[in-house]
């Protein structure tokens, strides 16, 4: 069977009270769309078309390389309108599905159903509602079967009693629904052109209308505003970390957690409470995430433990680690393994060798550090000088004092101590100590300065 994808992404959203579009408002850190195309994708249909109007030049550059169909729709005139405008790229061979950009949470197995009763004729997803205020209504004939959809507003009171509604999304042969579509009329309550009446098209012709009935309405929910954006939000992340649970994942509270991309985990992993991850990232075997922790796109192996606060980003550490708390990783960061970054310290574009460590107050910028270094509490390279970015070099089982300045570039020998205190501009020779410090001087006589009255 051959699946084109036809997304609906073209309304406006004037409730998001935003410059933004609607469809590229952010749910887990991706926009709406962006969560459409890519369960779309995960189908591996023949073409995907996104119909698109209000912010279409943002939301085509947002995709662009994806290979997605780009169909305007100038003026909006419904979702049967919408769909007409997407005619011209459909083949009558095909199985065409409607989605919509602004229904982010239905899954990939659930439009897979729904393209897959639709072989011989229309086929809509329902779902049942508790509140079904807004939605179109099914209507069913004696039978059972689907015998029209009806909108809110035009629907009757004992049709607004019914619970079982619309969501939509519906999936049909381009070689029947072409000839539906052609013949849409907008005499309706909103002057529209409504999708749903492919349905009523299709009883009138005796093709009988499949209903798939989806798990829950959380999945099919439509986003309009604020507040929906943030009950999805909920959903998405709930969805998440009950997955990361069901695969072994020890989550100390699952409302508190945030996934805004991929988390993948290995055995007896541990998350504590406030931890949000973004991008892409891999957690190994036995790695505790401490509370209020953020990692973005970074890689930690097995048996590393990530203490309160840290913050990693573009980030690789190695087995047996120990980070924080208040340790921050920026990009460009490695560390090896057994390595050992402590509270308020922070490397950027460096490569912590195995077994070193750097315990407190300390910021390592552009350098490599060897194996079994010691860097004291205070301790920076100063690796900025007004236009460019210089190395330090620090060899294996160094030894750095407190309170010194690495002013680079500038090479420390293997072996080698420095003393506290210094300031370091010249390379320090192997396994000696080297330091530099002024003449301390006492000045008798000499009266703090006072507040004037």
């Amino acid at each position: 069977m051959n699946i084109s994808i036809v997304i609906l992404a073209a309304g406006q959203g004037t409730r998001m009270r935003s410059k933004l579009p609607k469809v590229l408002q952010p749910l887990a850190g991706k926009p709406l769309l962006e969560h459409v195309i890519a369960t779309a994708e995960s189908l591996h249909p023949k073409k995907i078309s996104v119909v698109y109007g209000h912010g279409g030049e943002a939301v085509q550059e947002h995709f662009e390389g994806r290979g997605a169909q780009w169909v305007l729709q100038e003026p909006q005139l419904g979702t049967g309108h919408a769909v007409q405008q997407a005619l011209p790229y459909l083949e009558d061979d095909e199985v065409a599905v409607i989605l919509y950009g602004d229904v982010p949470l239905v899954k990939p197995q659930t439009i897979q159903t729904l393209a897959d009763a639709a072989l011989e004729g229309p086929a809509i997803l329902t779902v049942i509602e508790s509140d079904p205020t807004g939605y179109g209504r099914i209507v069913r004939d004696s039978s059972g079967a689907v015998s029209a959809i009806v909108e809110h507003k035009e629907a009757t009171q004992e049709q607004l009693a019914i619970t079982e509604v619309n969501t939509g999304l519906l999936a049909c042969p381009v070689k029947q629904i072409r000839p539906w579509l052609e013949t849409l009329r907008s005499d309706n309550a909103q002057g529209e052109f409504y999708l749903t009446d492919v349905v009523a098209s299709a009883v009138a012709g005796g093709v009988p209308v499949a209903a798939v009935t989806g798990d829950s309405a959380t999945e099919v929910m439509g986003i309009n505003d604020k507040v929906q954006l943030s009950l999805a939000e909920r959903a998405y992340q709930q969805r998440a970390v009950e997955a990361l649970m069901t695969s072994g994942v020890t989550v100390i509270d699952p409302a508190r957690v945030d996934i805004r991309g991929s988390l993948e985990c290995g055995s007896d992993v541990t998350i504590d409470i406030n931890a949000v991850f973004i991008g892409d990232v891999t957690l190994g075997d036995n790695v505790r995430v401490g509370p209020n922790c953020v990692i973005e796109n970074s890689r930690v192996e097995a048996n590393t433990r990530i203490h309160a606060n840290c913050v990693l980003e573009d980030a690789v550490v190695g087995m047996n680690c120990n980070i924080g708390p208040f340790g921050r990783l920026r990009p460009g960061a490695e560390m090896k393994e057994g390595g050992r970054i402590g509270n308020f310290v922070e490397i950027k574009n460096t490569t912590l060798g195995v077994g070193s460590k750097a315990n407190h107050l300390t910021y390592l910028g552009d350098a490599t550090i060897g194996n079994n270094v010691n860097v004291g509490c205070g301790s920076i390279t100063c690796n900025y000088d007004g236009a460019n970015k210089h190395e330090t070099i620090i060899g294996d089982n160094a030894f750095i004092g407190s309170g010194v300045e690495m002013v680079a570039p500038v090479e420390i020998g293997a072996g080698a101590t420095i003393g506290a205190g210094s300031t370091i501009g010249k390379n320090a020779p192997k396994d000696t100590l080297t330091l530099q410090r002024s003449k301390q001087v006492t000045i008798e006589g000499w009266n703090r300065p006072r507040k004037k009255e």
